[in-house]
């Protein structure tokens, strides 16, 4: 029998989750069928409870659920606690529901394997204080960085997360005036601003010789802070679609136990940055 998975937002028309996981089902033999289901806001979890009573084996969540999704869980993995979200559900026996969050890790296998960025010894930069830097911290501090920080434009919220992460992690924290005279060997934005065409007001000289500059919005091209990287004199530019397909590929191997390939999706799905 065909195993059913899903993956759950609103909106959820440009999802590439459905393509990304017939590619992965075809390229390891797994038999499922896997589709995308855009939930009322008012009503996730009771499209995750239809949707498992119709024989749903596990789901993706993505926005504006993934909050809703760690608190519908019964076992919600340290990484998916400490995030406050989960972008992966698996139903399990019972009522119980076990949680993942897969951001960071999809995150941490895209730099390091994709794009031959080592990030033990070397000093990081999050530039945000939201979800998205929330999920990625963990995965992050457990590579070893020399040096991991994070910036926002209110200083007081990089400042909490560094209180939340404390007994995990030995962070930097501020607001962007703060990184004056700081230089990095990987910049993360983590930051919605690629979205909306805005530029963040970072110091000159934040880039170290050799930097990464990696922005987590994808599929939008040469992003304003990757223009701000790139004259910086930053050759190594990178959005976040090998993010989305890394953290897919977790997920798959979670629910199947086997992790396929991911280098051909993510070819498929770039956009030249230009």
């Amino acid at each position: 029998m065909t195993d059913r998975y899903a993956v759950i937002g609103h909106p959820i028309s440009h999802s590439k989750s459905p393509q990304i996981h017939a590619a992965f089902a075809r390229a390891t033999g797994q038999d499922i069928a896997y589709t995308a289901i855009e939930a009322p806001l008012d009503g996730f979890a009771a499209t995750v409870r239809a949707f498992r009573e119709q024989g749903g084996r596990g789901a993706n969540v993505t926005l504006p659920f993934k909050l809703q999704a760690c608190e519908l869980a019964t076992d919600p993995s340290e990484a998916a606690r400490l995030a406050g979200a989960a972008n992966a559900l698996r139903f399990e026996p019972g009522d119980r529901i076990r949680a993942e969050n897969f951001d960071g890790v999809g995150l941490v296998n895209d730099i390091q394997r994709n794009l031959g960025h080592a990030l033990k010894g070397r000093r990081v930069l999050l530039l945000g204080a939201g979800g998205a830097t929330r999920g990625a911290l963990l995965p992050l501090a457990q590579q070893g960085p020399a040096a991991l920080a994070v910036a926002n434009r209110t200083a007081d919220k990089a400042h909490a997360l560094r209180a939340d992460f404390a007994a995990h992690a030995t962070l930097q924290s501020g607001g962007y005036a703060d990184l004056a005279g700081e230089r990095f060997d990987v910049v993360i934005n983590a930051t919605s601003a690629g979205l909306s065409g805005e530029a963040l007001p970072l110091p000159g000289g934040l880039f170290a010789p050799g930097a990464l500059a990696y922005d987590m919005v994808y599929g939008k091209g040469l992003t304003p802070f990757l223009r701000q990287a790139r004259e910086a004199g930053v050759h190594a530019l990178a959005d976040g679609v090998g993010m989305l397909v890394e953290q897919a590929a977790e997920a798959f191997a979670w629910w199947r136990g086997v992790r396929p390939g991911t280098r051909e999706v993510i070819e498929r799905l770039s956009v030249p940055l230009v």
